[in-house]
């Protein structure tokens, strides 16, 4: 079995689109963690300075965007958010401020739809990576498709939750 590529190397060789849905409410984040450590102490992303949280994923996103690929990002949570998809709702304005469109869906507005079993990532309508994780959410070896009817169910799936979506500026988690 090969490595399949990273989301970054699809990323950059994408040539229109890249989705990617997100279902899960705990992803694994090392407790020794520095922005997790310094998030639970209250330390908040500063929206004036964008130089002070700058990473190489939103590098990237802002150099795939500036050439017209549409990034788009949905999450579907549970109400109340963990704690986990509290620290992700409040780093996402950096997401959007690189050029990610990102919109929330509270888990109860999503059980009439079918939706694959992981969080996926489809590059151009052609090609899915499959995020897999254990039971406490860290990251197992991804696998990436191009069967036609895994790729249209991923897209169906995708485009179901992004029209009932809440954009991010408007989305108040609970």
């Amino acid at each position: 079995m090969t490595t399949p590529p990273t989301p970054s190397d699809l990323l950059r060789s994408a040539r229109s689109s890249a989705v990617h849905l997100e279902m899960r409410d705990v992803y694994w984040v090392p407790q020794e963690d520095a922005e997790f450590k310094a998030w639970k102490a209250g330390a908040r992303d500063d929206p004036t300075e964008p130089e002070s949280w700058w990473r190489p994923w939103l590098t990237l996103v802002q150099e795939v965007t500036a050439r017209g690929v549409a990034i788009r990002r949905a999450r579907i949570v549970s109400e109340p958010v963990s704690e986990y998809i509290r620290f992700e709702y409040d780093g996402t304005f950096t997401n959007v401020y690189a050029g990610e469109r990102v919109r929330w869906l509270p888990r109860r507005q999503a059980a009439d739809l079918c939706l694959p079993g992981t969080d996926f990532w489809l590059f151009d309508g052609e090609l899915v990576l499959w995020n897999h994780f254990d039971g406490d959410g860290r990251p197992t070896p991804k696998e990436t498709t191009t069967d036609p009817k895994l790729v249209k169910l991923c897209s169906t799936a995708f485009e179901a939750v992004w029209e009932r979506g809440i954009d991010h500026a408007e989305y108040r988690p609970t």
